[in-house]
């Protein structure tokens, strides 16, 4: 089968992959993403050698191909992600942590879907700047292993970190020379200050401890309202009373819990 072929995926099949990302994941695909998914998985396809994706489809769920799966669920829930998105959330996170300077407890932070790390390592530099050596962690964490591994490497194009304040860049980041140029690598001690976790936010949770701060942006605009729901109520139960949780600026959780109080704009407060 050629590639060309490959990019054209029926209805019926499309609805399998919905499906099984709906099963995997609790993430609804509208009918827009139907090129996404197969363009994502085209040359699955061809790597293992199956002519359609409704014969892909028979290979992921026949039971006996758990890392294909996994690499599917990869593919298919991987998003976009960059340094500092969203600023306002950096700012209020610097606040909490000017106020926990006073405190003796560990200061926790969870970036609950963090992709490839660009969010959590931008936690850390706030945290970092703010409460040096104070005990701080973060901890990120993404349904992907794919992306995870990536994240733990810390290692980025250099276009990608283009938001990054000019001092975190000097403090936090070294920047690449001769075969790693064009690339930035964030330095060592802070990368010992964030932990990467996979973790499916749509299943039982595992033993993460209490957060002060939790961020869960921009993956809930993928989830139907009865997952939101769910899945809201699992991340909460690992936020401190008083504690606050930061959704992404198109979000919203009217209507999905009466736990917390808004603040401002997608962030909010558990009572």
């Amino acid at each position: 089968m050629n590639m060309q072929g490959m990019s054209n995926i029926s209805d019926s099949e499309f609805a399998q992959f919905q499906r099984f990302i709906y099963d995997a994941a609790g993430i609804t695909l509208s009918a827009s993403k139907k090129a996404l998914v197969s363009g994502r998985l085209a040359k699955r396809l061809q790597h293992c050698r199956v002519d359609s994706y409704a014969e892909y489809f028979r290979l992921l769920t026949q039971g006996d191909a758990a890392d294909e799966v996994q690499t599917a669920v990869d593919l298919l829930t991987t998003n976009e992600t960059y340094f500092f998105r969203e600023p306002k959330h950096f700012d209020f996170l610097r606040g909490q942590a000017l106020q926990a300077r006073r405190q003796t407890q560990m200061f926790r932070v969870w970036s609950a879907a963090s992709s490839s790390g660009e969010e959590a390592y931008s936690i850390a530099m706030v945290l970092a700047d703010c409460l040096g050596n104070a005990p701080w962690e973060v901890i990120g964490s993404d349904i992907s292993a794919r992306v995870l591994q990536r994240a733990s490497a810390g290692h980025y194009p250099i276009e990608r970190t283009k938001n990054i304040p000019a001092d975190y860049l000097r403090r936090f980041c070294l920047k690449g020379i001769d075969e790693q140029d064009g690339t930035l690598l964030v330095e060592r001690g802070l990368r010992s200050r964030v932990h990467f976790k996979q973790v499916n936010l749509n299943s039982s949770l595992p033993e993460l401890g209490a957060f002060d701060v939790i961020f869960l942006r921009n993956v809930m605009i993928y989830f139907s309202n009865d997952t939101k729901r769910q899945v809201v109520a699992r991340v909460l139960s690992m936020l401190k009373p008083g504690g606050h949780l930061c959704v992404g600026h198109s979000e919203s959780l009217n209507d999905i819990t009466s736990e917390v109080q808004q603040l401002a704009p997608s962030i909010y407060h558990r009572k």
